[in-house]
C-alpha cells in the first residue's frame, strides 16, 4: 500500500492492513519530504534576505545620494544668497561712487569756469595792453579808449567772482537759475 500513496492520500494508522514496515516507510518518506521542504524553505528564506539586503543597500545608497544632493543644494542656496547680498552691496557702492564722481565732475567744471573767469579779470595781456606794459600796470596812451570801453562793457559781474560758496548752476542742468535780465548761466 505504501507504493500507492499520493500527496492527497491520508493514512489511517489504526488500520490493521498497515504493517510496521509500511508505517516506517511512510514515516521515512514524510521525513524525507520534510527535509526537502525545509531545505527549499531555507533557500527561499536566504534568497528573500538577500533581496532585502540588496534592496536595503540600494535604498540606503539612494538615501545617501539624496542626502548628499540635499546637502549640496543647501550649500548652493547659501552661496547664492551670499552672492546676491554681495551683488547688492556692490550695486549700492557703484551707485554711491557714480554720484560722487558726478559731484566731482561738477565741482571740477565749476572750478575750471571760476578759474577762467578770474583769469580773464586779472589778465592784462588782452585788450588795450601790451605785454611789456602789463607787468608795470601802465596803459599806453593809444589804448586808453579801448580800456575804457572794456571797463564799461562789464562781461562778468563782480559778485560771481567774490562769492566762492554761492551755488553755481550749469547750462546742462534742467532748471537753470536766471538773473534779473532773464539770462541763465555763469557770467550773466
Amino acid at each position: 500500500m505504501a507504493d500507492q500513496t499520493s500527496d492527497d492520500e491520508v493514512f489511517d494508522f489504526s488500520n490493521i492492513e498497515f504493517t510496521r514496515e509500511d508505517l516506517v516507510q511512510a514515516l521515512n518518506d514524510m521525513i524525507h519530504e520534510y527535509k526537502s521542504l525545509s531545505h527549499t524553505f531555507e533557500e527561499i528564506k536566504a534568497e528573500n534576505a538577500s533581496l532585502k539586503n540588496s534592496s536595503a543597500e540600494s535604498s540606503s545608497d539612494e538615501l545617501e545620494d539624496t542626502d548628499s544632493l540635499k546637502t549640496e543644494l543647501s550649500k548652493l542656496r547659501i552661496e547664492n544668497e551670499l552672492l546676491r547680498s554681495e551683488s547688492s552691496e556692490l550695486k549700492a557702492e557703484v551707485e554711491k561712487l557714480t554720484k560722487e564722481m558726478s559731484s566731482w565732475t561738477q565741482s571740477a567744471r565749476a572750478f575750471h569756469k571760476l578759474q577762467e573767469i578770474q583769469k580773464s579779470v586779472h589778465d592784462r595781456t588782452g585788450l588795450g595792453f601790451s605785454n611789456s606794459e602789463s607787468s608795470e600796470g601802465e596803459t599806453s596812451t593809444q589804448s586808453q579808449p579801448a580800456y575804457d570801453k572794456f571797463n564799461k562793457m562789464s562781461f562778468v559781474k563782480a559778485n560771481v567772482i567774490h562769492d566762492c560758496f554761492e551755488s553755481i548752476t550749469f547750462d546742462d542742468q534742467n532748471s537753470p537759475k536766471q538773473n534779473d535780465n532773464g539770462k541763465a548761466g555763469i557770467g550773466f
